[in-house]
């Protein structure tokens, strides 16, 4: 189901959310006037209020729907000629559940805020450990964009980081196995040795093991309450281009778009994730060099893209999406990327998802 049917839809239920108080209130009045026994509209024109004050997100809004049901309930008695003491009393019912909708309401709001408050706190400390890389490194375009899988979180275990070195242009994607704040030391040791590491460290595989003491130092002494083991995509490209080098710990290959077609460059001999706590001995693994055209985008995605699933549990090919646009700016790529994946599971998010673009032509926005 395309995303823009989904959204439709969620739209259209707001809508009739919203309308369900006032169409209450003139059902209870139709059903005190036109009922063959008394009372028959008091349960509607009670709830109309209390409906009001869950659904419509404003005070004003609520009150207001409070008030007209008060007021209905007046009017109809009156109407019909009831006695004072029955009026009195069918008017308290509906003001004292409307007053108990408002302070439900105004418990709601207060939530609300709090919740916006942890989640934007939640989203600059994202940003803090992964900020989005510049749009230029080095001779290079860079497009990225990061979807938690626990959105109200907006924090997650996918990682990325780009920047220029000695050595060319050096960057990483990796994942987490684990979502929310639990990834987040793993993401910070990654991080934090890979910005320090990269400037230093003659090639990949040293630069790998240096990521692999620092998770082995920082993350597994956090105990338990961390999840360390982190797969990752180690990048080189040289400051004259014409080649990538790629090391592989475990990660899913990275996409080529190179002359309007898409390869996957498949490493031969991948090695084991990060975070194993296995010694440097046990690793194998070299990097593989592949060559770069003047006109190659090189895409790295986490496994949120490779692995999202649709009703059917058939899982997402980006091949097609890629080679339609395989001329295209880098920009639009990952634009097209990820609301391919949103359409693909029907807007759910399943896992966390990175996607990060390195390109040799300029990109035409950075997400």
């Amino acid at each position: 189901m395309p995303l823009s049917s989904v959204q439709g839809k969620y739209a259209t239920a707001v809508r009739i959310a919203r309308a369900f108080p006032a169409a209450l209130i003139l059902g209870g009045v139709a059903a005190d006037l036109f009922a063959p026994e008394p009372y028959v509209g008091l349960p509607l024109l009670a709830a109309a209020p209390l409906v009001g004050c869950t659904v419509l997100h404003t005070w004003v809004s609520a009150a207001a729907t409070a008030v007209a049901a008060c007021l209905a309930s007046i009017g109809v008695d009156v109407l019909i000629g009831r006695p004072a003491s029955a009026t009195f009393v069918d008017f308290g019912v509906v003001l004292l559940i409307g007053l108990v909708g408002l302070w439900v309401n105004r418990l709601m709001s207060l939530q609300t805020g709090r919740l916006i408050e942890a989640r934007d706190i939640a989203e600059a400390a994202q940003r803090a450990v992964v900020p989005i890389p510049p749009t230029q490194v080095g001779a290079l375009s860079v497009v990225a964009r990061y979807e938690a899988a626990q959105a109200e979180a907006k924090i997650g275990g996918d990682l990325y980081a780009v920047q220029e070195t000695p050595f060319g242009v050096r960057a990483i994607v990796g994942d987490v196995v684990g979502k929310g704040m639990r990834a987040v030391p793993a993401v910070s040791a990654v991080l934090g040795t890979f910005r320090e590491a990269a400037e230093s460290a003659p090639d990949l595989v040293v630069l790998a093991q240096r990521l692999e003491h620092a998770l082995e130092r920082d993350c597994h002494a956090m105990g338990e309450g961390a999840d360390c083991l982190t797969t990752a995509l180690l990048v080189e490209i040289p400051a004259g281009g014409g080649r990538v080098s790629l090391l592989s710990k475990g990660h899913p290959a990275p996409f080529l778009l190179q002359g309007g077609k898409v390869t996957r460059l498949e490493q031969t001999a991948p090695d084991l994730p990060l975070g194993t706590g296995l010694p440097d001995a046990v690793h194998g693994g070299t990097p593989s060099t592949f060559p770069l055209a003047a006109d190659a985008t090189l895409l790295m995605v986490t496994d949120g893209v490779l692995e999202a699933r649709n009703h059917q549990g058939a899982f997402y090919d980006p091949a097609p999406t890629l080679s339609c646009k395989a001329c295209a700016h880098p920009g639009d790529i990952v634009d097209s990327l990820v609301l391919g994946v949103s359409q693909w599971t029907d807007g759910e998010r399943q896992d966390d998802l990175a996607v990060l673009a390195l390109s040799c032509k300029p990109a035409a926005h950075s997400a």
